[in-house]
């Protein structure tokens, strides 16, 4: 199995459009298993970029404050959900900048 380059993803929005298609692609009756399988390979060296994109993420002030309230608040978000929910949304600013 060759390493699949996921370079050409910049933002966590286009790594989970990318996902979406796949699933889409994979659900398809008329796929076979073979094209599935590699579906699938691209599905997970996209899910590690979007956790290494996760990972790399920095907060403002402002962010790290509302996240600690939020954990203290018993927020209805983890921070895991809520650093993906501004990561997309980061990446969403980079797009229209």
């Amino acid at each position: 199995m060759a390493r699949i380059d996921t370079s050409s993803y910049k933002t966590f929005s286009e790594v989970t459009d990318r996902l979406d298609e796949i699933v889409k692609a994979v659900r398809d009756k008329d796929a076979s298993l073979e094209r599935s399988l590699d579906l699938f390979d691209e599905a997970i060296a996209l899910g590690s970029k979007a956790v290494e994109m996760v990972d790399r993420v920095e907060f403002s002030e402002e962010e790290r404050k509302q996240l600690s309230g939020e954990a203290l608040s018993g927020g209805e978000q983890s921070s895991s959900e809520q650093q993906a929910s501004d990561t997309e949304e980061n990446a969403s600013s980079d797009k229209e900048a």
